[in-house]
């Protein structure tokens, strides 16, 4: 597993921030969001608004939480984590997402490490598990870069641009010490 770029791939810009999301944040949210290629990745329908947004921010349980990645004002990525409860207590769902004009720059490489560290440093996870279209090579070559693995495809998992598209589930288990 890597937790870095590779020789020939950019790291993040000197300038990027990762913090936690804030209520305040969610008219920059929802704009990341709205984008064609962020909306493209995601189940989310299109027109979210920022009132949304300001609820599911406020709404986040001590099992959850969500952080974005801020260059200068705009926020240029976002991703999640939600632990999962009871006898699934070890493992946790996690989504992220990056600006459609800032993808290819270390953004995402960025908060999967920060959202990687506070699972396993933090939050005593072992297992991390996402969706991910089939159609996003992008997303799942970072997402493998970092030792998660396809389990299987959910065919026509949802309807996308007027057609079902299928997702793969993959996850990461950290080694039991």
């Amino acid at each position: 597993m890597g937790d870095g770029p590779r020789r020939g791939e950019r790291g993040p810009p000197e300038d990027l921030v990762i913090r936690a999301a804030e209520v305040s944040d969610c008219v920059g949210i929802a704009t990341l969001i709205n984008l064609p290629i962020v909306r493209a990745g995601t189940l989310s329908l299109p027109y979210q608004n920022a009132e949304l947004v300001r609820k599911q921010l406020g709404a986040q349980s001590g099992g959850s939480f969500r952080i974005v990645a801020v260059q200068g004002d705009e926020i240029v990525g976002q991703a999640g984590l939600r632990r999962f409860s009871d006898r699934r207590s070890h493992a946790a769902s996690l989504g992220l997402g990056v600006h459609d004009d800032h993808q290819g720059r270390g953004i995402g490489t960025a908060l999967l490490k920060a959202i990687i560290d506070t699972a396993d440093n933090w939050l005593g996870l072992t297992r991390l598990e996402l969706t991910v279209f089939a159609d996003n090579a992008p997303a799942i070559h970072l997402y493998e870069k970092f030792g998660f693995i396809v389990e299987g495809t959910h065919r026509a998992f949802a309807f996308r641009a007027g057609a079902f598209a299928d997702a793969l589930a993959m996850a990461r288990i950290k080694a039991l010490k």
